[in-house]
């Protein structure tokens, strides 16, 4: 598929000149998720990742019921899997349905519908952070899911671990028997990341805040984009919101596409997109520790909340 361009300016409400919507590896439109994806090739996607509205009734999305809200999530994902690369990934990123004060976790109740269409399940993967809202009868949520799913039943899904290696605990540790003794048993590059990833949420005094309630961090989608795909691969989003997965997917050399139905959250996205290309676009680090007031080791230069 070309780069897309259109003709029309838009006026960002992030910017203080107009803007054309235009890149040649983004296609990002305000539309209805069902109509943009209906007009892509089938299995021209190597990663689908988003993370679709709670049904929370955030001023971004309509309350209804859960029954609706499971209909539409299946339609959706009927058509991401067409769109799926033999060899892609889809991660759904969820969180909690809330209906009067108890809890529905959404990754338990998509999950068969994923695996009906013959998806497997590669990683539950937790992802973590430190701010969120007090709960006065329960426990506070601090943790959402990715559910990583490919396509492929055997192992020949796309997946880089290097790229996405994390600073071991112990860089010098040595093995202290056999062939290999007294030699350097961890991998040079860092470790496996695991399963659970502890990453700063984007909240007031996040730099990459934007007026989304709900946005993704671009380091959460960066690590996925690494592992998940190569240079030159298509990467998708059908809940682009303000456009953390297309900055993820352009950083890294990945065409990136995506759709909104508020205009104003495509704008910001495309807004994004031009800073990204002129160098000025403010992102956390994706491997940045998380800030500790009592670590010696850290200062004021190294906070990035």
């Amino acid at each position: 598929m070309g780069a897309y361009a259109r003709t029309n300016v838009v006026e960002s409400k992030t910017a203080s000149v107009s803007r054309l919507q235009r890149d040649a590896e983004a296609h990002v439109v305000c539309e209805d998720n069902l109509k943009f994806m209906r007009d892509q090739p089938n299995e021209s996607m190597k990663l689908i990742v988003t993370s679709p509205p709670y049904n929370l009734g955030k001023e971004y999305e309509e309350r209804r019921s859960l029954d609706r809200y499971i209909n539409e999530q299946t339609a959706c994902i009927a058509e991401t899997v067409r769109l799926l690369h033999p060899n892609g990934s889809i991660c759904w990123q969820v969180g909690n349905y809330v209906h009067k004060s108890e809890i529905f976790p959404l990754d338990v109740i998509l999950y068969p519908i994923f695996t009906n269409h013959g998806l497997h399940l590669r990683n539950r993967i937790v992802w973590t952070f430190g701010h969120g809202l007090h709960c006065q009868n329960r426990f506070s949520g601090r943790y959402e899911t990715i559910l990583w799913f490919t396509k492929s039943k055997s192992d020949d899904y796309t997946f880089n671990l290097d790229p996405v290696r994390v600073p071991s605990k112990y860089p010098k540790k040595k093995h202290f028997k056999g062939p290999k003794k007294g030699e350097i048993s961890s991998n040079p590059l860092g470790k496996n990341p695991s399963d659970v990833w502890d990453i700063p949420n984007v909240k007031s005094n996040h730099v990459e805040k934007t007026s989304h309630p709900c946005q993704f961090p671009v380091g959460l989608v960066e690590r996925l984009v690494l592992a998940l795909t190569n240079k030159g691969d298509r990467v998708l989003d059908p809940y682009v919101g303000v456009g953390s997965s297309v900055i993820a997917a352009l950083k890294h050399g990945r065409h990136a596409y995506g759709c909104d139905l508020e205009q104003e959250y495509v704008d910001i996205a495309w807004e994004r997109i031009h800073q990204l290309r002129a160098g000025t676009l403010r992102t956390r680090p994706m491997n940045k520790p998380i800030y500790d007031p009592n670590s010696k080791a850290t200062n004021e230069t190294q906070r990035y909340i």
